[in-house]
């Protein structure tokens, strides 16, 4: 059986304040699905973490469309629902 360590790292990471929204990906093929983070910035590009692994930036683009096409590429779905900084801010 495959584990996941999904405890956090010990060093806290650099909080982006630039970010505009955030989505959560899932691969619905494995119990339980992996998930991937979403992060879009003010200007458009867009970074993919991974939170299982310490949320490195596993892959990068200049806008959503391509981000997403990544995403739907390894058969990954989006959760429903986006997390907007403006939403938190309110």
């Amino acid at each position: 059986m495959t584990t996941t360590n999904i405890t956090f790292p010990l060093k806290r990471l650099p909080v982006e304040i630039d970010w505009k929204f955030i989505e959560v990906w899932i691969d619905p093929m494995l119990t339980p699905p992996y998930v991937l983070l979403l992060l879009a910035d003010k200007s458009g590009k867009c970074s993919i973490y991974d939170p299982a692994t310490h949320y490195p930036v596993i892959f990068s683009s200049d806008n959503y469309e391509t981000a997403k096409l990544w995403l739907l590429e390894d058969e990954y779905e989006p959760m429903e629902g986006r997390l907007s900084l403006d939403d938190l801010l309110a």
